[in-house]
Protein backbone atom coordinates (compact mmCIF):
# COMPACT_ATOMS: atom_id res chain seq x y z
CA UNK A 1 0.00 0.00 0.00
CA UNK A 2 1.46 3.41 -1.26
CA UNK A 3 1.13 5.30 2.59
CA UNK A 4 1.28 9.48 2.43
CA UNK A 5 5.11 10.33 3.04
CA UNK A 6 4.63 11.56 6.89
CA UNK A 7 3.28 8.29 7.50
CA UNK A 8 4.72 4.94 8.61
CA UNK A 9 3.64 1.16 8.69
CA UNK A 10 4.09 -0.16 11.87
CA UNK A 11 3.13 -3.31 13.61
CA UNK A 12 0.26 -3.18 16.65
CA UNK A 13 3.11 -4.16 19.49
CA UNK A 14 4.80 -0.88 18.62
CA UNK A 15 1.94 1.62 19.26
CA UNK A 16 0.45 0.04 22.43
CA UNK A 17 2.07 0.05 26.25
CA UNK A 18 -0.39 -3.18 27.21
CA UNK A 19 -2.52 -5.99 26.29
CA UNK A 20 -3.84 -7.10 29.17
CA UNK A 21 -6.66 -10.43 29.44
CA UNK A 22 -8.88 -11.31 32.57
CA UNK A 23 -10.92 -14.49 33.58
CA UNK A 24 -13.62 -15.59 34.97
CA UNK A 25 -14.57 -16.21 39.18
CA UNK A 26 -15.53 -19.78 39.93
CA UNK A 27 -19.56 -20.21 38.93
CA UNK A 28 -19.57 -23.04 41.94
CA UNK A 29 -19.67 -20.01 44.37
CA UNK A 30 -23.37 -18.04 43.44
CA UNK A 31 -22.11 -15.33 45.56
CA UNK A 32 -19.78 -14.25 43.09
CA UNK A 33 -22.25 -12.80 40.88
CA UNK A 34 -24.13 -11.49 43.38
CA UNK A 35 -22.30 -8.20 43.42
CA UNK A 36 -22.14 -4.35 41.59
CA UNK A 37 -18.88 -4.46 39.61
CA UNK A 38 -20.12 -4.76 35.83
CA UNK A 39 -18.63 -8.06 34.57
CA UNK A 40 -18.03 -7.98 30.38
CA UNK A 41 -18.20 -11.09 28.30
CA UNK A 42 -17.81 -11.38 24.50
CA UNK A 43 -21.95 -11.46 24.54
CA UNK A 44 -21.90 -7.67 26.22
CA UNK A 45 -19.87 -6.76 22.76
CA UNK A 46 -22.99 -5.88 21.08
CA UNK A 47 -22.24 -2.54 19.81
CA UNK A 48 -19.38 0.53 19.95
CA UNK A 49 -19.83 1.20 23.35
CA UNK A 50 -20.36 -0.73 26.72
CA UNK A 51 -22.63 0.63 29.05
CA UNK A 52 -24.01 -2.25 30.57
CA UNK A 53 -23.15 -5.89 31.32
CA UNK A 54 -25.44 -8.78 31.36
CA UNK A 55 -23.66 -10.33 34.69
CA UNK A 56 -22.48 -8.39 37.70
CA UNK A 57 -19.43 -9.45 40.05
CA UNK A 58 -18.30 -9.04 43.92
CA UNK A 59 -15.72 -7.42 45.07
CA UNK A 60 -14.49 -10.66 46.44
CA UNK A 61 -14.72 -12.82 43.16
CA UNK A 62 -13.02 -9.78 41.62
CA UNK A 63 -9.91 -9.80 44.13
CA UNK A 64 -10.02 -13.85 44.05
CA UNK A 65 -10.02 -14.82 40.57
CA UNK A 66 -8.55 -13.81 37.26
CA UNK A 67 -11.03 -11.14 36.04
CA UNK A 68 -9.34 -7.74 35.53
CA UNK A 69 -10.57 -4.41 36.15
CA UNK A 70 -10.15 -2.11 33.38
CA UNK A 71 -11.00 1.68 33.65
CA UNK A 72 -13.76 3.36 31.84
CA UNK A 73 -12.78 4.75 28.27
CA UNK A 74 -11.07 1.59 27.97
CA UNK A 75 -10.65 -0.42 24.28
CA UNK A 76 -11.16 -4.01 24.45
CA UNK A 77 -11.53 -6.61 21.58
CA UNK A 78 -12.75 -9.98 21.65
CA UNK A 79 -10.07 -12.67 21.57
CA UNK A 80 -12.42 -15.29 21.26
CA UNK A 81 -15.32 -16.06 19.09
CA UNK A 82 -16.51 -12.85 17.74
CA UNK A 83 -12.85 -11.99 16.52
CA UNK A 84 -13.02 -8.29 15.04
CA UNK A 85 -15.58 -7.04 17.79
CA UNK A 86 -14.10 -3.66 19.18
CA UNK A 87 -16.02 -2.02 21.83
CA UNK A 88 -15.05 0.95 24.38
CA UNK A 89 -15.63 0.95 28.35
CA UNK A 90 -17.68 3.93 29.65
CA UNK A 91 -17.61 2.83 33.25
CA UNK A 92 -14.89 0.70 35.74
CA UNK A 93 -15.68 -3.08 33.97
CA UNK A 94 -14.20 -6.28 34.69
CA UNK A 95 -13.03 -8.49 31.72
CA UNK A 96 -12.91 -12.37 31.06
CA UNK A 97 -10.70 -14.57 29.43
CA UNK A 98 -12.10 -14.27 25.99
CA UNK A 99 -11.45 -9.96 25.67
CA UNK A 100 -8.41 -7.91 25.97
CA UNK A 101 -7.42 -4.58 26.67
CA UNK A 102 -5.74 -2.66 24.85
CA UNK A 103 -4.07 0.33 26.32
CA UNK A 104 -2.42 2.96 23.15
CA UNK A 105 0.86 4.56 23.64
CA UNK A 106 1.34 8.48 24.37
CA UNK A 107 0.24 10.26 21.33
CA UNK A 108 -1.50 7.18 19.57
CA UNK A 109 -5.01 8.01 19.19
CA UNK A 110 -7.48 5.73 21.01
CA UNK A 111 -9.88 6.32 18.30
CA UNK A 112 -7.68 6.00 15.39
CA UNK A 113 -6.79 2.06 16.32
CA UNK A 114 -10.70 1.47 16.95
CA UNK A 115 -11.43 2.55 13.37
CA UNK A 116 -8.53 0.82 12.59
CA UNK A 117 -9.82 -2.32 14.37
CA UNK A 118 -13.04 -2.56 12.56
CA UNK A 119 -11.36 -2.27 9.16
CA UNK A 120 -9.28 -4.97 9.38
CA UNK A 121 -12.58 -7.04 11.46
CA UNK A 122 -12.39 -9.25 8.35
CA UNK A 123 -8.91 -10.33 8.00
CA UNK A 124 -8.79 -10.40 12.35
CA UNK A 125 -11.56 -13.17 11.77
CA UNK A 126 -9.78 -15.19 8.92
CA UNK A 127 -6.51 -15.50 11.21
CA UNK A 128 -8.11 -16.87 14.00
CA UNK A 129 -7.18 -20.80 14.61
CA UNK A 130 -9.31 -23.23 16.51
CA UNK A 131 -12.14 -25.47 15.24
CA UNK A 132 -15.43 -25.26 17.12
CA UNK A 133 -14.43 -22.11 18.81
CA UNK A 134 -11.97 -19.40 16.95
CA UNK A 135 -9.60 -17.81 19.29
CA UNK A 136 -6.34 -15.18 18.13
CA UNK A 137 -3.28 -15.30 19.46
CA UNK A 138 -1.68 -12.84 21.66
CA UNK A 139 1.14 -12.84 19.46
CA UNK A 140 -0.75 -12.56 16.12
CA UNK A 141 -2.59 -9.46 17.47
CA UNK A 142 0.86 -7.52 18.06
CA UNK A 143 2.14 -8.41 14.62
CA UNK A 144 -0.86 -6.58 13.00
CA UNK A 145 0.49 -4.48 10.78
CA UNK A 146 -1.16 -0.61 10.87
CA UNK A 147 -0.84 2.24 9.00
CA UNK A 148 0.37 5.17 11.55
CA UNK A 149 0.09 8.86 10.47
CA UNK A 150 1.31 11.58 12.38
CA UNK A 151 -1.29 12.27 16.23
CA UNK A 152 -2.77 15.52 14.88
CA UNK A 153 -3.75 13.78 11.54
CA UNK A 154 -4.96 10.27 13.54
CA UNK A 155 -7.05 12.89 15.61
CA UNK A 156 -8.43 14.70 12.66
CA UNK A 157 -9.27 11.26 10.86
CA UNK A 158 -10.83 9.68 14.02
CA UNK A 159 -12.97 13.01 14.29
CA UNK A 160 -14.29 13.01 10.83
CA UNK A 161 -14.96 9.20 10.82
CA UNK A 162 -17.10 9.53 13.73
CA UNK A 163 -18.73 11.94 12.59
CA UNK A 164 -19.52 10.25 9.16
CA UNK A 165 -20.11 7.28 10.79
CA UNK A 166 -22.60 8.69 13.06
CA UNK A 167 -24.87 9.65 9.75
CA UNK A 168 -24.27 6.76 8.44
CA UNK A 169 -25.56 4.52 11.20
CA UNK A 170 -28.84 7.62 11.11
CA UNK A 171 -29.07 6.42 7.79
CA UNK A 172 -29.49 2.63 8.59
CA UNK A 173 -31.42 3.09 11.61
CA UNK A 174 -33.79 5.34 9.45
CA UNK A 175 -33.96 2.52 6.65
CA UNK A 176 -34.54 -0.03 9.18
CA UNK A 177 -37.92 1.37 10.29
CA UNK A 178 -38.82 1.47 6.33
CA UNK A 179 -39.99 -2.30 6.35
CA UNK A 180 -41.97 -2.61 9.18
CA UNK A 181 -44.14 0.52 7.53
CA UNK A 182 -44.39 -1.45 4.07
CA UNK A 183 -45.72 -4.45 5.73
CA UNK A 184 -48.30 -2.26 7.42
CA UNK A 185 -49.14 -0.84 4.46
CA UNK A 186 -49.75 -4.59 2.70
CA UNK A 187 -52.08 -5.39 5.85
CA UNK A 188 -53.87 -2.36 5.58
CA UNK A 189 -54.58 -3.03 2.01
CA UNK A 190 -55.73 -6.07 2.80
CA UNK A 191 -57.99 -5.16 5.61
CA UNK A 192 -59.20 -2.53 3.11
CA UNK A 193 -59.49 -5.05 0.81
CA UNK A 194 -61.64 -8.05 3.13
CA UNK A 195 -63.91 -5.04 4.82
CA UNK A 196 -65.18 -3.70 1.55
CA UNK A 197 -63.63 -0.97 1.73
CA UNK A 198 -61.47 -0.84 -1.37
CA UNK A 199 -63.84 -1.63 -2.93
CA UNK A 200 -66.75 0.55 -2.04
CA UNK A 201 -66.38 3.44 -5.03
CA UNK A 202 -66.28 0.42 -7.40
CA UNK A 203 -70.04 -1.20 -6.13
CA UNK A 204 -71.20 2.32 -6.75
CA UNK A 205 -70.39 2.90 -10.04
CA UNK A 206 -71.41 -0.52 -11.07
CA UNK A 207 -74.36 -0.50 -9.54
CA UNK A 208 -73.05 -4.13 -7.57
CA UNK A 209 -75.41 -4.48 -4.63
CA UNK A 210 -75.04 -8.24 -4.10
CA UNK A 211 -74.44 -9.09 -0.86
CA UNK A 212 -71.27 -10.55 0.14
CA UNK A 213 -71.95 -14.27 1.81
CA UNK A 214 -70.17 -15.67 4.95
CA UNK A 215 -69.32 -19.45 4.87
CA UNK A 216 -66.42 -21.77 5.71
CA UNK A 217 -63.34 -23.18 4.72
CA UNK A 218 -64.80 -26.65 5.18
CA UNK A 219 -68.00 -25.49 3.06
CA UNK A 220 -65.82 -23.99 -0.03
CA UNK A 221 -62.99 -25.98 -0.48
CA UNK A 222 -61.52 -29.30 -0.47
CA UNK A 223 -58.31 -30.17 1.88
CA UNK A 224 -55.53 -32.34 0.87
CA UNK A 225 -53.51 -32.42 3.76
CA UNK A 226 -50.75 -35.30 3.35
CA UNK A 227 -50.09 -34.23 7.42
CA UNK A 228 -48.87 -37.19 9.42
CA UNK A 229 -46.80 -38.99 6.30
CA UNK A 230 -43.01 -38.32 5.70
CA UNK A 231 -42.05 -39.27 2.08
CA UNK A 232 -38.19 -40.85 2.02
CA UNK A 233 -36.39 -37.93 0.72
CA UNK A 234 -33.72 -38.07 -2.23
CA UNK A 235 -30.69 -36.22 -3.19
CA UNK A 236 -32.84 -35.09 -6.95
CA UNK A 237 -36.42 -36.04 -8.64
CA UNK A 238 -39.18 -34.21 -7.73
CA UNK A 239 -39.61 -31.40 -5.76
CA UNK A 240 -40.85 -31.44 -2.21
CA UNK A 241 -43.19 -28.67 -1.17
CA UNK A 242 -42.17 -28.53 2.82
CA UNK A 243 -43.61 -25.66 5.38
CA UNK A 244 -40.11 -24.51 5.28
CA UNK A 245 -41.03 -23.14 1.59
CA UNK A 246 -43.95 -21.41 2.06
CA UNK A 247 -43.60 -18.10 2.78
CA UNK A 248 -46.41 -15.35 3.23
CA UNK A 249 -47.34 -14.55 -0.12
CA UNK A 250 -44.79 -16.33 -2.03
CA UNK A 251 -42.93 -19.48 -2.82
CA UNK A 252 -39.64 -20.12 -2.15
CA UNK A 253 -37.57 -22.87 -3.56
CA UNK A 254 -34.86 -22.92 -0.77
CA UNK A 255 -34.92 -25.41 1.12
CA UNK A 256 -34.57 -28.07 -2.09
CA UNK A 257 -35.79 -31.38 -0.94
CA UNK A 258 -36.86 -34.12 -3.83
CA UNK A 259 -38.57 -37.46 -3.78
CA UNK A 260 -37.83 -40.07 -5.94
CA UNK A 261 -39.95 -40.38 -9.24
CA UNK A 262 -40.93 -43.42 -8.83
CA UNK A 263 -42.16 -42.90 -5.06
CA UNK A 264 -44.65 -39.82 -6.44
CA UNK A 265 -47.68 -41.85 -7.50
CA UNK A 266 -47.58 -44.06 -4.58
CA UNK A 267 -47.08 -40.65 -2.43
CA UNK A 268 -49.25 -38.50 -4.06
CA UNK A 269 -52.88 -40.20 -3.28
CA UNK A 270 -54.98 -37.43 -1.64
CA UNK A 271 -55.08 -35.54 -4.37
CA UNK A 272 -53.45 -33.25 -7.01
CA UNK A 273 -52.48 -30.09 -6.02
CA UNK A 274 -53.69 -27.85 -9.18
CA UNK A 275 -52.89 -23.95 -10.19
CA UNK A 276 -54.91 -21.57 -8.46
CA UNK A 277 -54.58 -23.90 -5.60
CA UNK A 278 -54.11 -22.35 -2.20
CA UNK A 279 -51.44 -23.63 0.45
CA UNK A 280 -51.50 -22.98 4.37
CA UNK A 281 -49.17 -23.70 6.87
CA UNK A 282 -50.58 -25.22 10.01
CA UNK A 283 -47.74 -25.23 12.36
CA UNK A 284 -44.16 -24.00 12.57
CA UNK A 285 -44.46 -21.56 11.01
CA UNK A 286 -48.57 -21.26 10.91
CA UNK A 287 -50.28 -19.06 8.54
CA UNK A 288 -48.18 -18.70 5.16
CA UNK A 289 -49.92 -18.43 2.51
CA UNK A 290 -48.98 -18.59 -1.15
CA UNK A 291 -51.34 -19.56 -4.14
CA UNK A 292 -49.94 -22.26 -6.68
CA UNK A 293 -48.90 -20.10 -9.31
CA UNK A 294 -46.46 -22.89 -11.05
CA UNK A 295 -47.42 -26.07 -13.17
CA UNK A 296 -44.84 -28.46 -12.68
CA UNK A 297 -45.17 -31.56 -10.56
CA UNK A 298 -44.49 -31.35 -6.97
CA UNK A 299 -45.23 -33.18 -3.97
CA UNK A 300 -46.48 -32.10 -0.37
CA UNK A 301 -45.36 -32.87 3.06
CA UNK A 302 -46.54 -32.60 6.47
CA UNK A 303 -47.56 -28.81 8.65
CA UNK A 304 -49.36 -27.78 5.19
CA UNK A 305 -52.89 -28.20 3.52
CA UNK A 306 -53.61 -27.73 0.00
CA UNK A 307 -56.54 -25.62 -0.40
CA UNK A 308 -58.56 -26.42 -3.84
CA UNK A 309 -61.70 -23.72 -3.79
CA UNK A 310 -64.73 -24.09 -5.41
CA UNK A 311 -65.75 -22.12 -8.25
CA UNK A 312 -67.19 -19.85 -6.44
CA UNK A 313 -63.94 -18.20 -5.28
CA UNK A 314 -60.91 -17.82 -7.34
CA UNK A 315 -57.53 -18.95 -5.83
CA UNK A 316 -55.80 -15.38 -6.06
CA UNK A 317 -58.65 -13.57 -3.73
CA UNK A 318 -58.70 -17.02 -1.13
CA UNK A 319 -55.20 -16.47 -1.24
CA UNK A 320 -55.13 -12.72 -0.24
CA UNK A 321 -57.86 -13.09 2.35
CA UNK A 322 -56.14 -16.01 4.28
CA UNK A 323 -53.20 -13.45 4.57
CA UNK A 324 -55.61 -10.73 5.73
CA UNK A 325 -55.53 -9.74 9.48
CA UNK A 326 -58.76 -10.78 10.29
CA UNK A 327 -58.46 -14.17 9.46
CA UNK A 328 -54.66 -14.89 11.07
CA UNK A 329 -56.15 -13.99 14.08
CA UNK A 330 -58.79 -15.99 13.93
CA UNK A 331 -56.19 -19.04 13.06
CA UNK A 332 -53.86 -17.51 15.75
CA UNK A 333 -57.24 -17.56 18.34
CA UNK A 334 -58.24 -21.22 17.18
CA UNK A 335 -54.65 -22.46 17.56
CA UNK A 336 -53.11 -24.70 20.23
CA UNK A 337 -49.82 -26.03 21.66
CA UNK A 338 -47.20 -24.36 24.32
CA UNK A 339 -43.53 -25.01 22.27
CA UNK A 340 -44.73 -25.34 18.99
CA UNK A 341 -48.10 -23.51 17.96
CA UNK A 342 -50.32 -25.22 15.11
CA UNK A 343 -53.97 -25.48 14.06
CA UNK A 344 -55.68 -28.84 13.94
CA UNK A 345 -57.48 -29.47 10.51
CA UNK A 346 -60.99 -29.92 12.29
CA UNK A 347 -60.61 -26.28 13.52
CA UNK A 348 -59.12 -24.90 10.55
CA UNK A 349 -62.31 -26.17 8.53
CA UNK A 350 -64.24 -24.20 10.44
CA UNK A 351 -62.54 -20.90 10.15
CA UNK A 352 -64.71 -18.33 7.88
CA UNK A 353 -64.43 -16.32 4.66
CA UNK A 354 -66.47 -13.89 2.82
CA UNK A 355 -67.53 -14.23 -0.70
CA UNK A 356 -68.33 -11.31 -2.68
CA UNK A 357 -69.34 -11.91 -6.24
CA UNK A 358 -66.50 -13.37 -8.62
CA UNK A 359 -66.48 -9.79 -10.81
CA UNK A 360 -66.10 -7.79 -7.14
CA UNK A 361 -63.46 -10.60 -6.28
CA UNK A 362 -61.74 -10.03 -9.72
CA UNK A 363 -61.94 -6.43 -9.25
CA UNK A 364 -60.59 -6.99 -5.03
CA UNK A 365 -57.46 -8.83 -6.84
CA UNK A 366 -56.55 -6.36 -9.34
CA UNK A 367 -56.51 -3.55 -6.85
CA UNK A 368 -54.37 -5.88 -4.70
CA UNK A 369 -51.74 -6.46 -7.10
CA UNK A 370 -51.71 -2.95 -8.30
CA UNK A 371 -50.90 -1.68 -4.31
CA UNK A 372 -48.92 -4.78 -3.63
CA UNK A 373 -46.91 -3.94 -6.70
CA UNK A 374 -46.24 -0.50 -5.66
CA UNK A 375 -45.05 -1.93 -2.62
CA UNK A 376 -42.89 -4.26 -4.13
CA UNK A 377 -41.46 -1.46 -5.85
CA UNK A 378 -40.42 0.29 -2.68
CA UNK A 379 -39.17 -2.66 -1.32
CA UNK A 380 -36.46 -3.08 -4.23
CA UNK A 381 -35.79 0.64 -3.96
CA UNK A 382 -35.11 -0.04 0.07
CA UNK A 383 -33.21 -2.56 -0.52
CA UNK A 384 -30.76 -0.92 -3.13
CA UNK A 385 -30.64 1.72 -0.39
CA UNK A 386 -29.39 -0.53 2.06
CA UNK A 387 -27.07 -2.12 -0.46
CA UNK A 388 -25.85 1.40 -0.73
CA UNK A 389 -25.21 2.65 2.70
CA UNK A 390 -23.52 -0.91 3.95
CA UNK A 391 -21.12 -0.36 1.17
CA UNK A 392 -19.98 3.39 2.77
CA UNK A 393 -18.97 2.30 6.50
CA UNK A 394 -16.02 0.06 4.73
CA UNK A 395 -15.33 2.36 1.99
CA UNK A 396 -14.91 5.44 4.25
CA UNK A 397 -12.53 2.92 6.40
CA UNK A 398 -10.55 1.91 3.36
CA UNK A 399 -10.10 5.42 2.01
CA UNK A 400 -9.05 6.59 5.96
CA UNK A 401 -6.13 4.28 6.16
CA UNK A 402 -4.81 4.83 2.77
CA UNK A 403 -4.63 8.48 3.95
CA UNK A 404 -7.35 9.88 1.75
CA UNK A 405 -9.73 10.48 4.24
CA UNK A 406 -8.54 14.43 5.55
CA UNK A 407 -5.69 16.52 3.83
CA UNK A 408 -1.77 15.87 5.29
CA UNK A 409 -0.44 19.64 7.11
CA UNK A 410 3.22 19.58 6.20
CA UNK A 411 3.52 21.05 10.00
CA UNK A 412 2.51 17.70 11.34
CA UNK A 413 5.17 15.63 13.28
CA UNK A 414 6.46 13.01 10.93
CA UNK A 415 4.58 9.42 12.07
CA UNK A 416 8.25 8.11 11.96
CA UNK A 417 9.12 10.48 14.54
CA UNK A 418 6.96 9.37 16.55
CA UNK A 419 7.22 5.59 16.52
CA UNK A 420 11.09 6.94 17.21
CA UNK A 421 10.23 8.18 19.98
CA UNK A 422 7.98 5.80 21.60
CA UNK A 423 11.06 3.16 20.92
CA UNK A 424 13.32 5.09 22.99
CA UNK A 425 11.00 5.07 25.84
CA UNK A 426 10.58 1.66 25.29
CA UNK A 427 13.72 1.03 25.06
CA UNK A 428 14.74 3.24 28.39
CA UNK A 429 12.02 1.88 30.48
CA UNK A 430 13.24 -1.95 29.62
CA UNK A 431 16.94 -1.10 30.83
CA UNK A 432 18.23 -2.34 34.02
CA UNK A 433 18.64 0.41 36.57
CA UNK A 434 22.49 -0.05 37.94
CA UNK A 435 22.01 -0.61 41.91
CA UNK A 436 23.02 2.25 44.04
CA UNK A 437 26.57 0.86 46.09
CA UNK A 438 25.50 1.46 49.84
CA UNK A 439 27.66 4.28 51.67
CA UNK A 440 30.25 2.56 54.16
CA UNK A 441 29.40 3.57 57.88
CA UNK A 442 32.20 5.26 59.77
CA UNK A 443 33.51 3.99 62.87
CA UNK A 444 32.42 5.42 66.36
Amino acid sequence: MNLPTSWQAAKIYQIIDDIVGGGTPSKTNPENFKGNIPFMTVKDMRGRLITDTIDKISEDALQNSAATLVPPDTLVIATRMALGKISKTTQATAINQDIKAIYPSNGVEKSYIEHFWRYRAQYIESIGTGTTVKGIRLEDIRSLSIPIAPSNEQRRIADKLDRVLARVGAANEHLSRVAPLIKRFRQSVLSSAMSGKLTEEWRQINNEFQEWKSTTLSKSAKFIDYRGKTPTKTQQGIPLITAKNVRQGFLSHEPREFINPSDYEKWMTRGLPEPGDVLITTEAPLGNVTLIDWDYKFALAQRLICLHFSKEILGKFAAFQLQSPNFQRALNTNATGSTVTGIQAARLKELEIIVPSLEEQSEIVRRVEKLFAFADRLEERLSQAQAAVQKLTPALLAKAFRGELVPQDPNDEPASELLKRLQESRTESAKPRRAHKPRARKAP
